[in-house]
């Protein structure tokens, strides 16, 4: 819901497609800050740590760029449910300061494609992300392990990005 003071609107959906296994998650949230400043937080792949709930115990190990752009690979160690696993993403579609997408390559996922977008609202910024993702196991394993962590992981990043940007 979108506050009328222009704060939190969580917006969460899931949709199945029937050959892929697809789900959808989105949220927004609106940062009292402009999108040029929003952006360069992003472009910082140390920034992940902060977005990052601790009870995943997240670490990047490596970056092929010192900021993130078209191309960057980037390498994490963290662990879900308690299982260590490694993670490797890739940064495509990169537009700045407007959007970005980052796709799994190596990870716990059959897929994982991750769009984050900026929009301008003239001293404030809109922050959106869009993950469309794909799981072993279906709508089932979804519904009962995968949706639960994922919609937590992204409600601490909205929390900790109203703490961050105030």
């Amino acid at each position: 819901m979108l506050a009328s003071d222009g704060g939190l609107r969580t917006n969460t959906s899931s949709m199945t497609s029937s050959t892929q296994g697809a789900f959808l998650l989105e949220r927004e949230l609106i940062v009292p800050r402009g999108i040029d400043e929003v952006f360069a937080f992003f472009c910082d792949p140390k920034n992940l740590d902060h977005l990052t709930p601790p009870w995943m115990h997240f670490h990047i190990v490596g970056s092929s760029t010192p900021t993130i752009g078209e191309g960057t690979l980037i390498d994490y160690k963290l662990k879900v449910r308690g299982i260590p696993l490694r993670w490797r993403s890739r940064i495509l579609d990169w537009n700045p300061p407007y959007h970005f997408a980052d796709e799994q390559v190596r990870g716990p996922y059959r897929s994982w494609l991750h769009h984050h977008t900026f929009e301008d609202l003239g001293g404030k910024t809109r922050v959106g992300d869009s993950v469309r993702y794909s799981v072993l196991g279906g709508a089932f394993v979804n519904r009962l392990l995968v949706r639960p962590d994922i919609e937590r992981i992204f409600d601490y990043r909205l929390e900790q990005l109203t703490k961050i940007f105030g």
